[in-house]
């Protein structure tokens, strides 16, 4: 059988899906049709439900867990690896109040987290969408009061003169007492269990591959960050993947549920409610 599998082009996960993707490691009876898109790209794929397997943002998957059950390898999770909230120097939270700041995408989790800040805070910036790499120079031009940073940018705000207002993850982990879920995978109901099981293993046995061979992916990494410094890759990696990569595991399946259900409460409509089954179940 053949499926659909997208995930994006950053280190982390050309990194845990380089083996995968390239037949080094291989799901029973499954071959894999790879696209790498943005997160907020995945996230829109997701929602209409294209994908047999997708990376989406822990808060885009709120909406689709319908159709699809989050699997237990291959995500992002952990502490100290959250979005940060950065200006260009001398603002303070309750400047952002009605000024434009800039965001990675409506779904990501990265813009849940910020949306309640604001509502515990009470404020109201115009959230300007755009790429995730479009953010920090949107600050720098002026375009921007603010913005939200996810991935290397992470480690690179400072190079671009820019400063940390907030580190968002940290406020979420302080307030909760809980790492933060970033993305996870999610895959079609419809397959069945015991193919998600095998999909499961098969990003468990690609991740491990990485590990053990970390040269052999380094080529497919490089490619596809593009002009990111080597440096900056190996950071990225060392940070967003972590031991829940391989297995979400208790504490990641809490942090996951507190956060799902933030971003339904965010919904507007009548209230929903989260599946029984959300998480494929542990072996």
């Amino acid at each position: 059988m053949r499926l659909s599998l997208h995930y994006s082009p950053c280190p982390n996960d050309t990194f845990i899906f380089h083996a995968l993707a390239n037949g080094l490691v291989r799901v029973p009876g499954a071959e894999f049709d790879i696209t790498l898109a943005d997160v907020e790209r995945l996230n829109q794929a997701a929602a209409t439900h294209a994908p047999d397997l997708c990376k989406v943002s822990v808060a885009a998957a709120a909406a689709v867990l319908d159709e699809y059950r989050i699997l237990r390898a291959g995500g992002a999770l952990g502490r100290g690896v959250g979005p940060v909230l950065v200006c260009a120097g001398g603002l303070r939270l309750e400047d952002l109040d009605g000024r434009p700041v800039a965001i990675p995408g409506r779904r990501t989790t990265a813009n849940l987290i910020f949306g309640l800040l604001c509502r515990e805070r009470g404020l109201r910036p115009q959230l300007v969408e755009m790429v995730y790499d479009e953010v920090m120079p949107a600050v720098e031009s002026g375009r921007c009061a603010a913005a939200v940073v996810i991935h290397e940018g992470r480690f690179t705000y400072a190079e671009h003169g820019l400063a940390c207002l907030l580190d968002l993850g940290a406020w979420w982990e302080e307030e909760r007492g809980l790492p933060i879920p970033l993305g996870c995978i999610v895959m079609r109901r419809s397959l069945g269990l015991e193919l998600a099981r095998a999909a499961n293993q098969g990003i468990r046995a690609s991740l491990l591959h990485a590990r053990q061979h970390p040269q052999a992916g380094e080529q497919y990494i490089r490619q596809h960050a593009q002009e990111m410094d080597p440096g900056v890759i190996a950071r990225h990696i060392a940070t967003f993947v972590t031991d829940s990569s391989l297995d979400t595991g208790p504490e990641g399946e809490a942090a996951t549920l507190a956060l799902l259900a933030e971003a339904l409460r965010l919904e507007p409509g009548p209230g929903r409610a989260l599946p029984a089954d959300v998480f494929l179940a542990a072996d």
